[in-house]
Order: C-alpha cells, then structure tokens, then sequence
C-alpha cells in the first residue's frame, strides 16, 4: 500500500466522481482508476459503488478514508516536524552560563532567540567555566557562555564567539573605607581580604583578577572562596572581604554591596561563547548566529550596571 493509493481513495471520497478527483490530483483518470482498483484488491474489499453516474463509499471506504485522512495527516506532520528540525525552527537547547552572563548580554540574547525560535525548548545551566568544558565535552550542554582565554586542551577543542568586553570593578561592603569612592586604585586593596573563586573553575578570569593586583605590587589575600558571583557579592556585602569582578556584576548592586571603578584602567574582560569545533546541531547554530547577530550590533557601549 503506498501513499498515492491514499490520496486517490481520499480524492475519490472527496469529490465522488473520478474526472474531478484525478483533476484535484493533477493526474490523468485512467491511473486514479488503477490506483483505487490497486487499493480495493490488496484490501480484498469494494471501497467505492460506481455506475456510469454515480460514485458511492461503501461502509468499508467510509472506514477505509477515515483512516487514510488520519494516515495522510500524520505523514504531512512528520514532513513538516522534519523540515523546522532541519532548519532549527524546533528542538531542545542546552546553554551553560558563567554566573555574570545571566545579567549581560544573556538576557538580551535570549529574548531575540526566543522570538525568532519560540518553538525550541531552552534550558539553561550556571557553572563555571571549568564545568561548562567538561559537560560540553560530553554533550550535555550544546554551547556555553565562558570566561577567556581557555586552557589546554580546551582551547584546541572549542572556538570562542565574543559576545561581550568589560572592565572589572572593585566590590566593597557598603560601609567599607573606599565606598564613598569614585575609583579605587589597585594598590589600595593591598591588604584587603579578598573574596575569589578559585582558579580551577575560570582561569582567564582569575588570571586577569590577580595580574591587576601583581601589577599593584601584591598579591591578593584570598580569605573566603565562592563559585558563583552572586554568592561573592553576597559575601562581600556580609563584610567577609572585597572583590575585583567584571562590570556586568554591578547591577547586583543595592544589596549591601557598593560597585567603584578600578584604576588604573585595566584591559577588558571577555565573555564568549564557546563552540565545539566537531560540530554544533542546527538548532544550536541559529543561536550561536543570534548572539553573535545580537552583540554585534549593540557594539562595544558599556555594560549595563557597570559604574559609570
């Protein structure tokens, strides 16, 4: 049974003449006449009545068409569900994110992907940096928002999209001596207890982070570790320490916590997207192509939140 001999009894029901049923077809009578013939004796039963003015459904066709129109229906389905896959209009999304990301430009990247792709289902995962490598080696995540440059191997396995530069900012308890600052020099935190992730979680962060602070002429006191930024500034609003974080933290300010500018200027901090380099399924290319599309054309204006 193939799928034309469904559409000719589905045809033939419709208009119950033949002429007109081949026509809606595009096909000569004499085929639709063999097809429904085909159909009927691999059925063994008349699914239509005809004489040389009328075409009737038997009880058998009434059944028989029902079934075909369902049949036909799922089979358009299945084509369609197969073309969006394809084109990445439908599917599951996995993206990892450093905790920072959630505030900038995750928001603004996701809103624009969701309205192009509202039928992909999108799930999200804050981890380090360190963690997102690791599941995206294992395919549990699609792509992850990161902290550069990556370390080896990683950096050989993974391509990064920036997506985003920042300046890091100094975090201080509110009531802290520096607070009421407009900047803060690196060299005035010598001393000061630090609160820091640790290094096996983000190294280009943390490598950037303690470089502003060797290049002040000490080394940072780290006192409490935290792996999530919002836990740091928490932590730091708790007077547990100061913190060097990038600009997009800022706009957890208000919760016992001050954001001062750091000086001198140091280099800005990057976010990316990393993207395995052996292959990225289509749904997770449109977003990769989205927020690439998306941060390019906010362009480099600063980071909403940072001090300013």
């Amino acid at each position: 049974m193939e799928l034309r001999h469904l559409r000719a009894a589905v045809a033939v029901a419709d208009h119950l003449h033949f002429g007109r049923a081949a026509a809606a077809l595009g096909i000569a009578q004499p085929p639709l006449s063999q097809a429904v013939k085909a159909l009927e004796g691999e059925l063994g039963v008349p699914l239509f009545e005809r004489d040389t003015r009328h075409v009737r459904l038997t009880a058998a066709g009434v059944v028989f068409v029902d079934d075909a129109r369902t049949a036909l229906s799922m089979v358009e389905s299945a084509r369609t569900r197969a073309r969006s896959a394809g084109r990445g209009d439908i599917g599951e999304l996995v993206v990892g994110m450093v905790g920072s990301a959630a505030l900038h430009p995750l928001p603004r990247v996701v809103r624009a992907y969701r309205a192009r792709y509202p039928d992909v289902t999108v799930r999200f995962a804050e981890l380090p940096t360190a963690g997102q490598l690791e599941r995206l080696r294992g395919r549990t995540l699609d792509v992850g928002f990161v902290r550069p440059p990556l370390p080896a191997p990683a950096d050989a396995e993974f391509d990064l999209v920036p997506v985003s530069r920042e300046p890091l900012v100094v975090a201080l308890p509110k009531d802290h001596r520096l607070a009421t600052r407009d900047r803060v020099h690196a060299r005035a935190l010598a001393g000061e207890p630090f609160v820091l992730f640790p290094r096996h979680l983000g190294a280009g962060l943390y490598d950037r982070i303690t470089a502003v602070c060797q290049e002040a002429g000490f080394e940072p006191s780290v006192v409490q570790g935290a792996v999530q930024m919002q836990t740091i500034v928490g932590l730091v609003a708790a007077g547990c320490g100061v913190s060097i974080v990038p600009g997009s933290v800022a706009a957890l300010a208000g919760l016992g916590t001050v954001f001062v500018k750091l000086s001198p200027a140091t280099t800005l901090v990057e976010l990316a997207l990393a993207v395995p380099k052996d292959g990225l399924s289509t749904v997770a290319a449109n977003f990769v192509a989205m927020a690439r599309d998306v941060t390019r054309a906010a362009g480099a204006r600063p980071t909403p939140g940072a001090p300013g």
